[in-house]
């Protein structure tokens, strides 16, 4: 299902089933009612509403609804439930994609975060977009923001933190924020209403460590300190708190503190592994919209 057919079906739920208006339902979704309008005539006509929705995609509104309404989430955006872990992450990035086209088509600079997802939503909005797109890193570690290989187009333009993700000490890593090279781009964040996040679990092949830049021993400190994933870099516990000022002050990200007083914060992750971390982001607020599988999404709702 595309994005553009999720939302038809999402905006016909809540017209149909749920009794919205069409203005609130403009307002929920953060798109005019002119559109909404549109929507719902598309809806009737394309088949998507007969006299009840089509049980799938009925199932996937009700979850993001669900959602929304546990964790108090802006909006969420749910697609089926890949069994191939490697497509799964493409598959939202994907969605994730199309969801930032359609919902703002108007934001030419879109804050990035490190890791796996985000790096595939980057790459999938510089070959779809028909105009250039400014990216910013709201973290050190140049390579997972670099265009991927096999993308023949890449219309964006990226602003990266000429830093290391982590550093060999707290003196340095000071030091590196501070020089204006960094502390430019750390400062360009501010000019975008939107930015984008992963989410890292504590598995023994999450991208932090796949990629070399911890060990396998300081991962298992880490969850030994009762980390249960990461954001931006920042490990967290269940509760969304950091865990250990010894990796925390080597560091070379965007405070957490910066992610609670955004607009628009979007987490793409998906996966059994992620569940604990993504919980413990939406506890903080340190997202306020989700894309994510079907799967994931039942098992957030199910352990709340």
């Amino acid at each position: 299902m595309t994005y553009k057919e999720s939302l038809i079906t999402k905006i016909a739920w809540y017209y149909y089933v749920q009794g919205l208006t069409q203005q609130n339902i403009a307002t929920i979704l953060g798109i005019s009612r002119l559109k909404v309008i549109k929507l719902l005539e598309e809806a009737r006509e394309s088949g998507v509403v007969e006299f009840k929705l089509h049980r799938g995609s009925e199932s996937r509104v009700a979850v993001e609804r669900g959602l929304c309404e546990a964790f108090g989430l802006r909006d969420a955006f749910v697609v089926p439930t890949d069994s191939n872990p490697l497509e799964r992450n493409e598959s939202i990035a994907k969605a994730a994609a199309m969801y930032i086209s359609d919902c703002f088509p108007e934001c030419n600079v879109i804050n990035i975060g490190y890791g796996d997802s985000a790096s595939r939503v980057l790459n999938n909005l510089a070959e779809s977009s028909d105009k250039a797109i400014s990216f910013v890193s709201l973290t050190g570690g140049v390579n997972y923001y670099l265009p991927n290989k096999v993308r023949k187009i890449f219309n964006a333009s990226l602003s990266l933190m000429p830093a290391p993700l982590y550093t060999s000490s707290a003196e340095l890593s000071e030091a590196l924020r501070n020089e204006p090279a960094v502390a430019d781009v750390a400062r360009m964040s501010s000019l975008s209403d939107l930015t984008v996040v992963g989410i890292g679990g504590m598995n023994n092949d999450a991208t932090i460590v796949s990629s070399g830049v911890l060990s396998m021993n300081d991962f298992n400190y880490l969850r030994m300190k009762g980390a249960v994933g990461d954001i931006l870099s920042h490990f967290l516990d269940a509760d969304g708190n950091i865990v250990s000022e010894d990796f925390e002050c080597r560091l070379i990200s965007t405070p957490l503190d910066w992610l609670v007083r955004c607009k628009n914060v979007i987490c793409v992750a998906a996966g059994e592994e992620k569940v604990a971390a993504i919980r413990a982001a939406m506890k903080k607020s340190y997202i306020n919209i989700l894309v994510t599988d079907e799967a994931t999404a039942n098992c957030l709702i199910s352990t709340k």
